[in-house]
């Protein structure tokens, strides 16, 4: 039978035990790690702060042989090697245990780098250590360090690949933007024989193109540049569109010194095309460059302004991006090597889908083409509330008043007082409404334009005739938010998203007996915008409020929801009385309009204390389409704005 050992024997038993499991640890502490207080981890740690750091002197470097290195030209180097990407250094993180062989430790390392566009490179790395003479652990520098394929007098390069900018699409897909023949005028410095009077017939001859040029051609550094260029150099003075080149090519072509190159650039199909709306696409100006380093670098192309410049990151995609090798040649210079460490294809720009119709937006530019003064003109599809056409004028310059200009309707608010007191039954169409030469509420005077007096008429004539007086004497029947009420039923005042920037209106509100009075007729302290009259006036051609939609992928986050059905009764006495203003009141002169019957109304703004300083209104519709027009410092409606709906409804299909 098994028996027990003796007491004595099991103490020594346990004693042999513990002392070889000692000795079996300390083995394998020697071949595979020390503690972390007298590893290599802490001057590895240190290693990669300095690296990030650029300061190198908390750690002891050697080179492969075991000779000391200054931390200063460590640091020094590793700027060098990293080259292009020396701004932004890599972050660094220590991985997994060390390993350790006699007196030399192997530590992994992840070196992240983050490119332009956040793009990340990463990968791992071994970083070699010696247990050195006065017991510290020592990095082993060389440029391997930092990637595996780098030797002594390399860099890293980084080549960018433009990625293909996306356009803007119309209602139908079609891109709005696409390549269109131009002339590049150009000079060759040879055959210049008098540079000054050159620069005066080109100069004369540019201001001879209608539309005029807008902004015009600047040729005041042409003499420098042409005395700087080589003799047989091209120096481009203007890129013209192939129309605006025929109508002066004989003033030009045969001018000494003057060349010209057919080339094709990416346009909207003319120079005004909803340009304000639209923004531009140029090469990245100072500004970009220097607001953002990180994604533009010179020669890309950069959206301005309107859509291209709101969406411009999406437009433009991504550039491809590639990380190379790159060795010192003569004079200076670096060359690629042809390794390639890391490469992202370009990614594409996605395309922004818009309601814009190329046939009413032509129309709407062909209609303020000839207005001096600043101008706006906002076309709307009554069925869906698409907006067909965002036009500025003059030229294709210019801010877009159409969707963000904040100023008093004028007459044309008459349609939202009416809509007001309609629904409160406080009128009817041929119920009498005096409208007399002037009416004085609360010590302030109103008076109708060129003074006019109707007597006692029926409303639909104070309406058709633009009465002021009328309203005036009617906003008392509103009450302190009457008018709010029925504007805010059309749209006004609401959170529209069109996918970019709009002001919807502002009512007045309460106030004074003359300040509601003023606001009765569109004067008082009532802000509205184009878009937000052309949105109001579809409303009522619809017979209810359907925000107004511009950009359709992506899709706006936030539209504002449909508005409840206008009361029938009230919406077909204003309708009824909107056409009246065409068939025999103030906008008579769009009676004769073909492609249907043009329902209106006419508006006078005046927008400081001086009455004659008035902005100039119509609103209206003809068929599907609602549109509102907008002339600054226009004067009187009739001589401005009412000619421009007659252009457009003219030169726009019915539909």
């Amino acid at each position: 039978m098994h028996l027990p050992y003796p007491q004595h024997h099991r103490s020594n038993h346990a004693r042999r035990w513990l002392a070889a499991l000692a000795a079996t640890l300390l083995t394998v502490g020697g071949s595979a790690a020390c503690s972390s207080d007298d590893g290599p981890e802490r001057s590895v740690d240190a290693f990669l702060a300095g690296w990030r750091s650029g300061d190198l002197h908390s750690v002891g470097l050697v080179n492969p042989t075991g000779s000391k290195l200054p931390a200063a030209d460590v640091s020094r180097e590793i700027k060098e090697l990293s080259g292009e990407l020396a701004a932004t250094p890599p972050a660094l993180t220590r991985r997994g245990e060390p390993k350790i062989t006699a007196n030399v430790a192997t530590v992994g390392i992840r070196v992240e780098w983050t490119l332009p566009g956040e793009t990340r490179w990463a990968y791992d790395r071994e970083l070699r250590l010696t247990h050195g003479d006065d017991d510290q652990w020592q990095v082993i520098w060389e440029p391997r360090v930092l990637h595996e394929q780098l030797t002594d007098g390399d860099r890293l390069g980084l080549r960018r690949d433009s990625a293909p900018r996306a356009g803007l699409l119309d209602a139908a897909g079609q891109p709005i933007v696409t390549p269109r023949p131009v002339v590049r005028v150009g000079v060759q410095p040879s055959e210049v024989t008098d540079i000054k009077k050159l620069v005066k017939d080109l100069d004369a001859a540019f201001k001879a193109i209608r539309p005029a040029l807008i902004p015009a051609v600047d040729l005041t550094d042409l003499p420098k540049r042409v005395a700087e260029a080589e003799p047989g150099a091209f120096v481009e003075a203007v890129s013209l569109r192939a129309e605006a080149y025929r109508q002066i090519k004989p003033r030009i072509h045969e001018l000494p010194g003057t060349k010209f190159i057919d080339d094709k650039l990416n346009l909207a199909p003319t120079r005004e095309f909803a340009r304000a709306l639209l923004g531009s696409v140029d090469p990245a100006q100072a500004d970009d460059l220097t607001k953002h380093p990180d994604r533009y670098v010179a020669g890309d192309l950069v959206g301005h302004g309107g859509l291209q410049g709101r969406y411009d990151e999406r437009l433009r995609g991504a550039p491809g991006l590639t990380v190379l090798v790159e060795h010192p040649a003569e004079g200076g210079k670096v060359e690629p090597t042809g390794t390639e460490l890391f490469h992202r294809e370009p990614q594409p720009g996605q395309a922004l889908k818009t309601t814009l119709d190329v046939t009413a937006q032509t129309a709407a530019d062909g209609a303020l083409r000839a207005e001096p003064r600043r101008s706006a003109l906002v076309a709307v599809r009554i069925s869906d509330g698409a907006v067909l056409a965002v036009s500025n004028g003059p030229g294709p310059a210019g801010e877009n008043l159409a969707f963000t200009a904040q100023v008093p309707p004028g007459s044309t608010f008459k349609m939202v007082s009416a809509l007001g007191l309609l629904d409160k039954g406080a009128v009817t169409l041929d119920g009498p409404v005096n409208c007399p030469k002037t009416f004085t509420t609360d010590g302030r005077s109103f008076k109708n334009s060129d003074n006019f007096v109707l007597g006692s008429v029926p409303f639909r004539t104070d309406f058709a005739k633009s009465c002021n007086t009328a309203f005036a004497a009617l906003a008392p029947k509103l009450g302190g938010d009457g008018l709010a009420t029925a504007g805010r039923s059309l749209g006004l005042e609401g959170q529209w998203d069109l996918g970019t920037d709009a002001f919807t209106g502002k009512v007045s509100t309460g106030g004074s007996a003359a300040e509601q009075a003023a606001a009765s007729f569109g004067q008082g302290t009532t802000l509205v915008s184009p878009l937000a009259m052309a949105g109001a006036t579809a409303a009522v051609a619809r017979g209810r409020f359907e925000q107004p939609k511009l950009v359709l992928d992506p899709a706006p986050a936030k539209p504002a929801a449909a508005g409840e059905q206008l009361k029938p009764e009230s919406v077909e006495a204003l309708r009824t009385m909107m056409r009246e203003v065409v068939t025999t009141g103030t906008g008579s002169a769009l009676k004769d309009v073909p492609g249907g019957a043009v329902y209106g109304k006419t508006g006078t703004a005046e927008y400081d204390n001086n009455p004659a300083h008035t902005h100039a209104w119509f609103v209206g519709w003809r068929g599907d389409v609602a549109f509102a027009v907008f002339v600054e410092q226009g004067g009187a409606s009739t001589a401005s704005a009412v000619p421009i709906a007659e252009r457009f409804l003219r030169a726009l299909p019915a539909r």
